[in-house]
């Protein structure tokens, strides 16, 4: 597997000589500077691969090619956008980067509500809780609908937390909200939310799969074409929010996606922490089913809540098995191998580390702190040292 990291380009308090000493080779990376719609320019991109292959990297994926809101919602003529979104594939590919992680989640990428909770024994994670959840929608934002989202249980507790919220509080909430779009132009107030979401009214998940159908019909053609690999990121969290449908949240949806567009460009974002956070999910057997089409993995764990709250657990301390997990991809690679493929090696990131020790001094992206990472990839770099092992058979089991 190819120990990756994932950069934010200048807007990234981690610099890249620092990456280097955490051992990854390659880097995970995205043009955030640039509008959603707008052509990702051939010199810009070589520009940014050229830098990162001066640090001793080589820029594996592409995470990620935003997909502009008005594709999710299928509205009006959008042939522009398309050709657009073909156009930034063709320049990537000319450049050499063949793998693009994307997702289409409607206007939110991952939500949080807590990005600062306490660990125990030191240091913080991200926490997505479900009376937090259920205060924003109800009392800040006003969606009357939400109270059939929520159980009786954490509808009270949500209001007991509103009625003692300060300002600042429910601000925090906010801002923990809109913290999941890392380069996105647009980040809310409570009027622009409301806006946007109205743009929705109509759109369930439906008209929501019609819409990512025709998208996948425009842009797989192309990047068969241009050999590229196209792997959709699952919902964060898996669930719908806000009243906005998602439709990459279970085995039932990502099997759909599979047979939408039957092509080995279509393929997966194996996110251990976005598929674990929903309790019906068995995310190794989710890998296990779609492993010839998994392009790149996002290795995180969560602990969840009866609730439906969950946080950010350590990399091998969650829910989700990571060590039977890493043995699928394990035995994908090795029957890639076997098959002669050049490409047999799944590019993988620790994703969403504690803040921990000096982290918090960085202010780096919040889930993206050097240390806390830094410890995921080397749990991570652990177990499939141990499963690679000549002892030990490509699915991890002692020979």
């Amino acid at each position: 597997m190819r120990e990756s990291w994932r950069w934010y380009g200048e807007f990234d308090r981690i610099t890249l000589p620092e990456v280097a000493q955490t051992g990854a080779t390659g880097i995970v990376n995205a043009l955030h500077e640039i509008p959603y719609g707008e052509v990702w320019p051939r010199q810009a991109i070589a520009a940014r691969r050229d830098a990162i292959i001066r640090a001793g990297f080589d820029w594996v994926v592409v995470e990620s090619l935003p997909i502009h809101e008005r594709i999710k919602r299928g509205a009006g003529d959008l042939s522009a956008l398309f050709a657009n979104y073909r156009q930034s594939m063709a320049n990537l590919a000319a450049e050499g980067i063949t793998t693009i992680c994307y997702n289409f989640m409607p206007l939110l990428d991952w939500t949080r509500t807590d990005l600062a909770a306490p660990v125990a024994r030191g240091g913080t994670c991200l926490r997505f809780s479900a009376p937090r959840m259920a205060a924003f929608e109800l009392h800040m934002l006003g969606r009357a609908a939400a109270e059939a989202d929520y159980p009786p249980g954490v509808l009270a507790e949500a209001a007991v937390w509103f009625q003692q919220a300060t300002e600042a509080d429910r601000d925090g909430l906010l801002h923990a909200i809109m913290s999941g779009l890392p380069g996105a132009y647009d980040r809310y107030d409570i009027p622009a939310l409301r806006a946007a979401l109205a743009d929705y009214e109509g759109i369930g998940q439906g008209e929501l799969r019609s819409h990512y159908k025709r998208f996948l019909d425009e842009v797989i053609p192309a990047a068969e074409d241009l050999g590229m690999r196209f792997c959709v990121h699952p919902d964060d969290p898996p669930r719908d929010i806000l009243g906005l449908p998602r439709i990459v949240s279970d085995a039932e949806d990502i099997a759909w996606i599979m047979a939408a567009v039957d092509s080995p460009a279509n393929g997966l974002t194996l996110c251990a922490g976005s598929l674990g956070a929903n309790p019906a999910n068995d995310v190794p057997a989710i890998a296990r089913a779609h492993a010839a089409r998994i392009h790149f993995a996002h290795l995180r764990n969560v602990r969840k809540d009866p609730d439906g709250s969950f946080e950010e657990a350590a990399h091998l301390a969650g829910d989700t098995d990571m060590v039977a997990l890493i043995g699928v991809l394990l035995a994908e690679e090795a029957r890639r191998r076997a098959e002669g493929r050049a490409d047999a090696d799944i590019p993988f990131r620790p994703d969403h580390g504690h803040e921990l020790l000096d982290d918090a001094a960085r202010g780096t992206h919040p889930g993206y702190p050097l240390i806390g990472r830094l410890r995921g990839l080397a749990e991570l770099r652990g177990v499939i040292a141990a499963l690679s092992h000549p002892g030990v058979t490509p699915g991890g089991f002692a020979a």
